[in-house]
């Protein structure tokens, strides 16, 4: 039972040796990753969150401590580094965490990846996570697994024929069940989110030339994959990928935050959907007709001045992609 909170003016409905929802988001997953308290996941969980990734939705507290168990069982020694954290929201609807985390862990056990390898693995992880009285009480969850797939000596393509021969298809719309009804997603109107929501919006309206005037020309990005370009023509070409594919999806912008501290860069995180039908030879080959759904969540860091990304983080799930295109 999660002891009651005393007052905590600096996040309200917090217990108060949290100074921040920063501060609340890095101590509670170094508790649960690091510090093993895998039982504290019922303490800083709600008994009915829902967590929805590119795989599919789990429903309740006990998925959270059953998944977790089964990560620590397979990399045992994983840990979750906190990138970066890009807050939103209030104590009346609830706070947003858009936490990206880079992971290091080696593959010891058994499970869903296959046979133990032994390999070194690093992964990078974004969770949304909107919080409430103390607890976690939705979550959209976006892990980079064919970076995983990649590593351990298989490809995106084939982890998900095995996982579509283990599990079946995932599930479509991904973004059900709906967050807690006094929940509303965070849309900011600043410079930086407005530029990146822009820039999204551009390219998937067929206007690539977008990239050329809102991207540093030695933009950093970091991909699916675990893909690391850098430059105006790497970003092009990962995105002219994408639309040859999927040409004429409809783009959904979900969520749209953006943090600014003394003395860096300001930051932003968008979670985004790609709902269409697979159209086109692109990065995926040719064109099965299949219906997507992309649950994306990008984070930028951008010069407000000139009106420009200087670092970008894509995150999407390529096996759950695959898994859509492979569907019989």
């Amino acid at each position: 039972m999660n002891p009651p909170s005393t007052v905590n003016p600096a996040l309200p409905g917090f217990d108060a040796e949290f100074s921040s929802l920063d501060d609340y988001i890095r101590v509670i997953t170094a508790r649960i990753w690091e510090g093993r308290q895998v039982d504290a996941i019922h303490r800083y969980y709600s008994a009915d969150c829902a967590v929805i990734s590119p795989g599919g939705t789990s429903q309740g507290v006990g998925a959270v401590v059953r998944g977790t168990l089964e990560t620590l069982h397979q990399f045992p020694d994983r840990r979750l580094l906190c990138e970066d954290i890009v807050g939103a929201g209030d104590a009346t609807g609830g706070y947003l965490s858009s936490h990206r985390i880079a992971s290091t862990m080696t593959h010891c056990g058994g499970g869903v990846f296959g046979a133990a390898t032994g390999r070194p693995v690093q992964v990078r992880t974004v969770a949304d996570c909107v919080c409430a009285g103390n607890r976690i009480v939705h979550e959209w969850l976006v892990r980079d697994q064919g970076a995983i797939a990649l590593q351990l000596g298989s490809s995106p393509q084939a982890l998900a024929r095995a996982w579509l021969g283990g599990r079946g298809a995932p599930t479509l719309p991904l973004w059900q069940p709906a967050p807690p009804a006094h929940w509303h997603d965070p849309l900011h109107d600043t410079p930086g989110a407005q530029l990146l929501a822009a820039t999204y919006r551009a390219v998937w309206a067929g206007d690539l030339a977008v990239l050329q005037r809102h991207a540093d020309e030695a933009v950093a990005l970091q991909l699916p994959n675990g893909q690391a370009a850098v430059g105006v023509a790497a970003a092009e070409a990962f995105w002219f990928g994408y639309t040859a594919a999927f040409n004429g999806a409809t783009l959904l912008i979900d969520s749209l935050a953006e943090r600014t501290d003394p003395g860096r860069t300001p930051r932003v995180a968008m979670r985004w959907r790609l709902v269409g039908q697979h159209t086109g030879g692109g990065r995926f080959g040719p064109a099965t007709q299949q219906p997507v759904e992309i649950l994306g969540i990008t984070h930028a860091e951008v010069d407000h001045a000139r009106s420009r990304i200087l670092r970008e983080w894509v995150l999407i799930d390529e096996v759950a992609l695959w898994m859509q295109l492979l569907t019989p």
